[in-house]
């Protein structure tokens, strides 16, 4: 769980998986009603709940959490742990945040993580460094699995093509930065100064900074105070949309329409973004020592905790546009990768399944 989210639902097979069962993902309960089931609301998630398993443990063999957990307290899900153990399920924790983007302070969040890791039958992490340091902290070994596509098959094909075409090719050089009411380990207007000189000294480059009312609208409290003088200053190389949230196809179209898509994190795990970004060929400038997957399109700059240095923020979005264009991963890539990944959480389920009480990477 969640079923709804992106990377779930594609960890089920494109094709029917040979020698091995079909998995089955519960549909999320419906938060407002949880009699019913929810095809796109996951939040807060109600299988997340105690009761909900002993209600339900008839209807599942594992339980596999992904994401959800943020705004619940150690103790409850401590809770939930004691009553899969209960009910005789298995439970498996793919450990996508190491550090949660949305708290400032980590002692909460670790806390969570406290409960899970040494609780759980089998973990999977999505990169190497990721599974090195839940070993380091934990002394647990997780399975390494890629992340899937992000941005659905047919959108990917349509993707490349618009590519392809002159018009695309003939745009400005386009630096994105994308504020949607900012979590606590997001930094994006400390990032205007160094971004602005950055497009300045590329031939023709703007910087698109799409962003949601409630940051850059009349009420949204910061455009006088930290855009207008950098606008001003850019000589008109920066660009300002005042949107809502993007639909999924709006997502993909605005990634499509960028060259570079710049991620303001402190802090944080490999995330979707950057996955979606390798499925519309979209450059990524981030900060360093995040836990990417070797094959992302990142281009790295130094921001952390203690600070910023902004002369490699400039330096890491001439690297991009040196190396532009970047070429996204194919489909057929993705459809195969996504085969493995699928293949390999049906055979993990076998496992623990299979091992009672036994645990998978211990």
């Amino acid at each position: 769980m969640p079923a709804a989210h992106p990377y779930v639902r594609h960890l089920s097979p494109v094709r029917e998986l040979r020698d091995l069962p079909r998995v089955i993902r519960l549909a999320d309960p419906d938060p407002s009603n949880p009699s019913r089931v929810t095809l796109t609301r996951w939040w807060p998630p109600v299988m997340l709940e105690p009761a909900w398993v002993r209600q339900h443990h008839g209807d599942f063999d594992v339980f596999h959490l992904h994401f959800g957990f943020d705004g619940v307290e150690p103790t409850h899900l401590r809770d939930l742990v004691d009553t899969l153990r209960w009910a005789g399920k298995p439970f498996v924790h793919t450990v996508h945040d190491l550090r949660s983007t949305r708290e400032s302070e980590r002692e909460l969040h670790d806390a969570r993580l406290d409960v899970l890791v040494p609780a759980a039958d089998a973990l999977i992490a999505l990169t190497d460094s990721a599974a090195a340091e839940i070993d380091d902290r934990w002394g647990r070994q997780a399975l390494v699995l890629p992340h899937p596509h992000v941005v659905d098959l047919t959108t990917m094909v349509r993707m490349r093509h618009r590519r392809q075409t002159p018009i695309h090719r003939d745009r400005p050089f386009t630096v994105g930065l994308r504020v949607s009411k900012p979590r606590a380990g997001e930094r994006p207007f400390t990032l205007l100064p160094a971004l602005v000189r950055a497009v300045r000294s590329i031939p023709g480059a703007i910087l698109q900074i799409d962003a949601h009312p409630d940051v850059l609208g009349p009420a949204g409290g910061r455009f006088d105070v930290d855009l207008a003088s950098e606008v001003e200053r850019a000589q008109h190389r920066v660009r300002v949309r005042v949107r809502e949230f993007f639909s999924d196809a709006q997502m993909w179209d605005y990634l499509g329409g960028l060259d570079v898509s710049v991620l303001p994190y402190r802090f944080g795990p490999h995330t979707s973004w950057i996955e979606a970004c390798r499925d519309v060929g979209t450059a990524v400038v981030a900060p360093t020592g995040r836990f990417f997957g070797a094959d992302s399109p990142v281009f790295g700059f130094s921001m952390d905790d203690t600070g910023f240095d902004e002369e490699s923020l400039i330096d890491a979005v001439q690297r991009a546009y040196e190396h532009s264009p970047v070429e996204p991963v194919s489909v057929d890539e993705r459809i195969e990768q996504r085969q493995r990944v699928a293949a390999a959480h049906a055979r993990l389920y076998l496992e623990v399944l299979a091992g009672e009480s036994s645990r998978v990477g211990s």
